[in-house]
């Protein structure tokens, strides 16, 4: 467990437990004011019995699309603020109508949607080095992903010309040729590398958590905490990796260590939030 995740782990404990205590001392108010002469078992079987139902009704909700005190002074910065999509358009064609909107705290991409364009969702911002956290969640047999390092200009026609994807997959029910091949799993870096053994992603809509650093040319790929893909991306090695793979039919794929964050809008629904990110 890293840092980050460690002190998050403790505001929400912290807050759990003070909601907790709230709690607690209005039940035991409650039971003296209004049944001063139970006898001691009852008085412990009423306890209960109200604790369950009062720690139910106090039980927190975790705001989403927010940065903690802890998260700002690391320098943790937010992609996306629950409430539009203003940091990013649409690769190639600018800021118009598409198959993304925002909806239930989430961006979601809709590809049923008649009206609006079709086109990965990429960062206004490009970025180097950095740690990048999100949430995502597929529809049945859905796929998707997420790139970095993608150059947008309209000598490319697409997000996986030059960029790496992390893939966003419901393996139990995706297409056979996705589940036969590992390499292109959740988690994966999709039809290069990954590590199948850790490809365990939630059941279809149902929220997963990923992370993706890069740092001087390492990238590591994570999928509900587990590391599903690392590899160094400057040298021959990865030259080599990439030469066996049909992704050598674009030369200029893998090739860049900065360049923008995109959202993959595939043939089936999928949504994102908690999108954060950390310069390193």
């Amino acid at each position: 467990m890293n840092l980050f995740i460690f002190k998050n782990l403790q505001n929400t404990r912290a807050n759990a437990y003070t909601h907790w205590l709230l709690c607690f001392n209005s039940i035991k108010a409650q039971i003296f004011v209004f049944c001063p002469k139970l006898n001691h078992m009852k008085l412990k079987i009423t306890y209960l019995l109200l604790s369950i139902g009062f720690l139910w009704s106090c039980k927190q909700t975790t705001k989403h699309n927010t940065l903690s005190a802890i998260e700002k002074e690391e320098g943790w910065q937010l992609l996306f603020n629950g409430k539009d999509i203003n940091n990013w358009h649409i690769y190639n064609q600018g800021n118009q109508p598409s198959k993304w909107v925002v909806k239930d705290d989430a961006i979601l991409c809709d590809p049923t949607v008649k009206t609006g364009v079709f086109g990965d969702l990429v960062s206004n911002e490009t970025f180097q080095d950095f740690d990048l956290k999100f949430d995502w969640k597929v529809a049945k047999g859905g796929n998707s992903g997420v790139f970095i390092d993608v150059q947008e200009d309209p000598k490319y026609d697409a997000t996986f010309v030059t960029g790496l994807e992390m893939q966003l997959l419901d393996n139990a029910n995706a297409e056979p040729r996705h589940q036969t091949d590992s390499t292109h799993w959740a988690g994966s870096l999709y039809a290069i590398k990954g590590i199948g053994s850790n490809s365990k992603p939630n059941p279809y809509n149902e929220w997963n958590q990923s992370r993706i650093v890069q740092n001087k040319g390492k990238v590591s790929f994570w999928l509900n905490g587990k590391l599903t893909f690392e590899n160094e991306t400057n040298t021959q090695e990865w030259k080599d990796l990439v030469a066996g793979t049909n992704m050598k039919n674009y030369p200029d794929f893998g090739k860049f260590q900065k360049g923008k964050i995109a959202l993959q809008n595939h043939t089936d629904k999928v949504s994102f939030r908690n999108i954060k990110i950390k310069l390193l």
